[in-house]
């Protein structure tokens, strides 16, 4: 039947467009796709279900820091490679491509800022440097950023995000641990307080020392916070595990976090605390 045919006259064929990458970004969570110079403005949080992507040490910098300001210290403390350690690809060559893809010469920046006119120390974590995993130059980092604190008597705060301890340097990494919950130790016995901030994910060695060390202990919504990941626990005990495990809330629950705190309402509620600690 000729009301079947659809006449080709007048029609034009177009080129698809392609949007250059990082326009649009899909949520993780809902599947919205977001504009990133909205996503940007919002803080790195969907509008649509409150999912908080993974931000940079600069981006958190820039979100805490009065004027977006951190005077950074020990920047030139590079990874050494004790072991000759190699699997896929050499450690050397894993810790050149992090080093190129942050501009960072180790996965945490510590240094003094100010937040709401507070002088605080400084340590966040940049998990796109090889996980933000701890080996001995970020354990050694934190350990100089915590003695800062000590010298000056001012808050510390440390902003996780970390795979775990460097599996590259084996034991050494694994000596991060103690290192640290050492240092913090002193930090107490002073009466200085330490806010630990973790966000998503933080996991393994980290989480099994500092992170959870804090006088206070904050999270972002919806965090991945524990030692081993879910799926191997379940393997492990070879049991289905509750709703929700392992994230923020029900670890808010259960009591091993004090507070869920959205990002766009953390440079406040830091300030809060810190007139508290410091009245």
């Amino acid at each position: 039947m000729s009301w079947f045919s659809r006449s080709k006259r007048g029609i034009e064929s177009q080129e698809k467009k392609n949007l250059p990458d990082g326009v649009w970004i899909k949520c993780e969570e809902c599947g919205e796709i977001v504009y990133n110079k909205e996503l940007e403005k919002n803080h790195y949080v969907c509008s649509a279900c409150n999912f908080h992507f993974q931000m940079s040490g600069k981006q958190y910098i820039n979100l805490l820091m009065d004027g977006g300001v951190l005077l950074t210290f020990n920047d030139n403390i590079q990874n050494a490679d004790p072991l000759k350690f190699r699997d896929t690809k050499k450690y050397t060559d894993r810790v050149k491509e992090a080093v190129k893809k942050t501009n960072l010469k180790s996965a945490v920046q510590t240094g003094i800022g100010r937040i709401n006119a507070h002088v605080v120390v400084m340590a966040i974590m940049e998990f796109a440097f090889i996980g933000g995993s701890m080996g001995s130059v970020v354990g050694e980092k934190i350990a100089r950023a915590i003695d800062v604190a000590l010298e000056r008597k001012i808050p510390m705060i440390i902003i996780s995000a970390s795979g775990g301890a460097r599996m590259m340097e084996g034991v050494l990494s694994l000596m991060q641990m103690a290192k640290t919950s050492a240092k913090l130790a002193r930090l107490g016995d002073a009466g200085i307080p330490f806010i630990s901030i973790v966000t998503h994910p933080t996991t393994g060695g980290v989480s099994a020392s500092f992170a959870m060390l804090g006088d206070l202990i904050l999270a972002e919504p919806g965090a991945l916070i524990g030692f081993a990941g879910p799926r191997v626990i379940k393997q492990t005990i070879g049991q289905d595990l509750p709703k929700g495990f392992q994230r923020s809330e029900f670890l808010l629950k259960h009591g091993f976090v004090d507070s869920i705190i959205h990002r766009k309402e953390m440079k406040q509620r830091i300030s809060e605390i810190l007139d508290f600690f410091t009245s």
